[in-house]
């Protein structure tokens, strides 16, 4: 048995934001997962019986204070793999998000940006790319 990560969570006092800006900026299918003892978000990347490599997740609410900025990073962060870094820059701020660490080379792998959502949740954007540098 291999102890691979099969889920994440995004955390977000505003759910139905956050979903909003995650299926704007990267076409994921979610759906609010009817339960009448929490509120949870569920999380397709991929569609349903896809090969692609990837986990699914979901999103909860919040259960403390959002991130103010500049604090250093605390948890695990995701990173999406992406056809196009700079195409995806733009969605995350058209959508309201922030871009943390500007696009970077990884030399002779990929192109990698680290941006926030419009709750201060940090995730990275990885295209591949062996001409980077």
């Amino acid at each position: 048995m291999f102890n691979r990560v099969v889920h994440f969570e995004i955390h977000a006092a505003n759910t139905e934001k956050i979903a909003k800006f995650y299926s704007d900026v990267f076409q994921w299918e979610i759906k609010k997962w009817e339960n009448p003892n929490m509120e949870y978000w569920m999380i397709m990347t991929a569609p349903e019986g896809s090969k692609e490599p990837g986990i699914n997740g979901g999103i909860v609410g919040r259960q403390g204070a959002a991130p103010k900025g500049g604090e250093p990073v605390t948890s695990f962060v995701s990173t999406i793999q992406v056809e196009n870094v700079d195409e995806h820059i733009t969605k995350v701020i058209a959508a309201g998000g922030k871009v943390t660490v500007p696009k970077m080379a990884i030399p002779g792998l990929a192109w990698l940006a680290y941006c926030t959502d419009p709750e201060g949740n940090i995730f990275g954007l990885y295209e591949e790319n062996s001409d980077a540098e």
